[in-house]
């Protein structure tokens, strides 16, 4: 990078005080596949709707490089008070800190927050403003007295890259779905073993039966719509986290300024919906985020989730469908398994050193794990 000796880096608590521009201009630049998570858009949302900020624990504290004044790298990033709504669970780390009479929290997180998607974490246009940035986020963690500063669900060479800084990378497993060249459903059917296409065929019968499936993008769905969705996400989230981390206007205002990025699916029952699905659409990939139903029938997540979120992949074209953390029953309905990636700097030099060697035995388990699960993908084998 020319004139490296004007390079400058700036801490704003909200994207309020970055101008859409030159975010996005680092976050999804010119001729680069689009990622709906990190645009102003989608960040400013969050914090818009109070998601983050305030008391929620996400407070944002975003780095921007600057070159002679121009934007040349921004780094989504929050200081945190605890260790939810990140998917990267590291709970074990900070009651060790504390057993050991040291202080965990508060800690800083760059992260698209409650989203665990993969993809570019420091927005850099190259790897030395993305050094310089990273280091920066170092810096601030020791001028707060923050413990660590981790990058979560980022892309596994950035990691590498970041690993003489002093950053340990950790990897996870996901399930997505890789579009082979289909040219519909039935070409995908194709590729899988006469067992498990007729368990497909069975289980999107028996999901389907007497339900109407809608699709809806952009302006086609509507405030009743949207309505129905966070009556759906909200139970879903209670069963599951207890108190669910986005509110009802986050999503007015993902469907006002991003309506194009999102699908939702609606099944209905005698004209009533009765379970919907939301995905949003990037430049190489369709994204599964929530799911939920009033109604429970048989297969019906599967439907709306997976088997719906693939026949519009193929119909868009995109090489990959991603749905969302966990999940083994992926598996089965040709989800496969790929590794994600986060990167922990760690403060305090003994912690640093038994999370080195916890990782030592985490990294072959989870390189084990995804070749053992490699065997038992639907597809057929090869003579």
């Amino acid at each position: 990078m020319d004139g490296a000796d004007s390079l400058t880096i700036e801490v704003h608590g909200g994207l309020a005080n970055i101008t859409p521009s030159s975010w996005d201009g680092c976050a999804n630049p010119s001729g680069a596949p689009h990622d709906p998570f990190v645009s102003w858009s989608f960040l400013q949302a969050l914090e818009e709707s109070g998601c983050v900020g305030g008391r929620s624990g996400w407070r944002p504290a975003h780095l921007i490089a600057r070159e002679a004044g121009a934007a040349v790298g921004v780094m989504p990033l929050y200081l945190k008070d605890h260790s939810y709504g990140e998917y990267v669970f590291d709970h074990a780390w900070a009651e060790a800190l504390h057993r050991a009479g040291g202080r965990y929290y508060p800690k800083l997180q760059c992260a698209v927050p409650f989203t665990p998607v993969p993809g570019r974490r420091i927005l850099a246009r190259d790897a030395e403003v993305e050094r310089a940035l990273a280091q920066a986020a170092i810096g601030l963690a020791r001028g707060s007295g923050a413990s660590s500063a981790h990058i979560t669900f980022s892309e596994g060479e950035a990691c590498a890259r970041l690993a003489p800084l002093g950053f340990l990378t950790r990897l996870g497993l996901q399930y997505h779905w890789f579009n082979r060249g289909y040219t519909c459903f039935g070409d995908f059917l194709r590729d899988l073993s006469s067992q498990k296409r007729k368990v497909i065929r069975r289980e999107r019968t028996r999901a389907c039966a007497g339900l109407n499936i809608k699709r809806l993008r952009g302006d086609e769905i509507k405030a009743s719509d949207w309505d129905f969705f966070f009556q759906c996400y909200m139970d879903t989230g209670s069963r599951k986290w207890g108190s669910p981390y986005l509110n009802r206007d986050f999503f007015a205002r993902l469907g006002e300024r991003m309506g194009d990025a999102c699908v939702l699916f609606l099944a209905e029952m005698e004209g009533r919906p009765i379970a919907s699905a939301l995905n949003l659409v990037g430049g190489e990939a369709l994204y599964g985020r929530y799911w939920g139903r009033v109604v429970d029938v048989p297969f019906l997540h599967f439907e709306l989730c997976y088997y719906q979120a693939i026949e519009l992949a193929i119909e868009l074209g995109l090489p990959r469908v991603e749905a969302g953390a966990q999940g083994e029953h992926k598996l089965a309905r040709g989800y496969t398994p790929v590794p994600t990636y986060s990167a922990h700097w760690i403060a305090e030099p003994a912690l640093h050193d038994a999370v080195a060697r916890y990782l030592e035995a985490e990294t072959p388990a989870v390189v084990h794990e995804a070749e053992a699960l490699s065997e038992h993908t639907p597809f057929k084998r090869e003579e």
